[in-house]
């Protein structure tokens, strides 16, 4: 059964560890526009193939590269932007407002966007990820209906290594915002995550099996947690968080499987909750008779 090794301080500067990235050298990196691949901001084009191929240019260019998403309303499908990369660092900059398909049922999987086996990744821009996620908060009764569709994620990071999420905004997701799973060396700093107090299960920032982990300067108003870590998590510093509403930064559920991961190094500081139903909590199972024998 999962442990956790927990600190939390409401105040001082001490750090208990450090994390970050490592950084390669600074080079100019080669512009991979969009619109240059046939992607068009008019809220209503599908540019799903656009981005997909921009991403395929911006990841198998011989040096630094970046895709660039500029002003404008870019509807899109699901997609994954996986690697590795060519590319010695890679940047997918926002800058506009990505659009989601309102209707759950157009995206057809877990993720909106998911970034898969990719090293020096930066996210970042002024722009927003639209989740439109207002159809499907109605559709979210699986407490109570076990035949519940799964919606999707704004955004999601799957073994993902020493990269950062930077500035942008994650508005009215489907289910949780951004999904972060076996990743490492990741910083999150001046993201902004909104949805109403009573959009079902929209967790912020969602985190498993990962480590050396940095969440700061980030507000986040959810239906749900602000910050949820499950199992397998190791050496994370959370800092200068605004979390309200929602249901505070939560640890776990732990326990429940017997195969669980530890959660470790963890510490929380200078955070300020304002009208959740909690501010940190530890959710944990009572060992079953068959994880004792």
């Amino acid at each position: 059964m999962a442990c956790i090794d927990f600190v939390f301080k409401v105040s001082g500067l001490t750090m208990l560890f450090i994390v970050g990235t490592t950084s390669l050298p600074t080079t100019v990196p080669k512009v991979f526009d969009v619109q240059r691949y046939g992607a068009k901001g008019d809220g209503k084009t599908d540019n799903t193939n656009a981005f997909t191929n921009t991403w395929e240019d911006a990841c198998t260019w011989n040096g630094p590269s970046k895709m660039y998403i500029p002003n404008g309303r870019f509807y899109l499908g699901a997609v994954s932007f996986a690697g590795p990369c060519t590319a010695g660092s890679i940047s997918f900059v926002i800058d506009g407002t990505l659009l989601a398909p309102p209707n759950n049922n157009d995206i057809k999987k877990e993720t909106w966007i998911n970034f898969r086996y990719i090293e020096y990744l930066t996210v970042s821009g002024s722009g927003t990820l639209d989740g439109q996620g207002q159809m499907s908060w109605s559709l979210n009764d699986c407490r109570k209906n076990e035949f519940c569709p799964k919606l999707a994620i704004n955004m999601g990071f799957d073994f993902v290594k020493k990269s950062r999420l930077e500035g942008i905004t994650s508005l009215n997701s489907k289910a949780g915002h951004f999904n972060f799973f076996s990743v490492d060396h990741f910083n999150i700093t001046g993201v902004n995550i909104k949805a109403p107090g009573d959009s079902p299960n929209t967790d912020g920032i969602k985190i498993a099996l990962s480590s050396n982990i940095r969440i700061s300067n980030t507000n986040i108003s959810t239906g749900d947690d602000c910050i949820a870590m499950l199992s397998g998590n190791n050496n994370f510093d959370i800092y200068n968080v605004t979390c309200g509403p929602g249901h505070g930064i939560s640890i776990g559920s732990l326990g429940k499987n017997k195969d669980e991961k530890n959660v470790n190094g963890l510490t929380v500081r200078d955070t300020v909750f304002i009208g959740t139903t909690d501010g940190i909590r530890i959710k944990t199972w009572e060992s079953s008779v068959s994880t004792i024998l």
